[in-house]
């Protein structure tokens, strides 16, 4: 029973994250097909802003990554208690939820952004850097779920 819990938490970490990701990027692919449609030379800076979102999908995959190593579901699996499922599953929220609601708004602001490209494309880097901001809280959901496995006695 603690091996489907923490197994549950696992898929939860990647798939909330993934789906942030994927809802993310495609806020600002929308907006960023639209300025390509009138100036294609502008991909290289729409390119970064359309990116951004993605990487809390890889975040999230990274949580249930580390969780697979730490009970060793890859190889020989480790038995563990329900209250190490449960501590393990909990470990995981914090990248998932964070990751899935941080891609979201990373991809409202990058969208944001790709408008500012479409009209200004000197100030791109500004857009990145508030995108970038956002980002901040999806790395420490990471850190949070990485400190907390390391955490969990196994």
């Amino acid at each position: 029973m603690g091996l489907g819990i923490a197994i549950l938490g696992f898929a939860l970490s990647a798939f909330l994250a993934g789906i942030g990701s994927a809802l993310g990027i495609s806020y600002v692919s929308r907006v960023a097909s639209g300025v390509l449609a009138e100036d294609p030379t502008k991909f290289g800076s729409l390119f970064i802003l359309v990116a951004l979102p993605g990487t809390q999908g890889f975040y999230g995959f990274l949580g249930a990554f580390l969780g697979m190593m730490k009970i060793g579901i890859l190889g020989n699996p480790v038995p563990i208690t329900l209250e190490q499922g449960a501590q393990l599953f909990l470990s995981c929220l914090p990248v998932g939820v964070a990751g899935f609601i941080t891609a979201i708004l990373q991809g409202k602001v990058c969208a944001a952004g790709a408008e500012l490209v479409a009209k200004r494309p000197t100030e791109a880097m500004k857009a990145v850097i508030y995108g970038a901001l956002v980002e901040t809280y999806a790395v420490l959901g990471l850190l949070a779920t990485i400190f907390l496995q390391m955490g969990v006695k196994v």
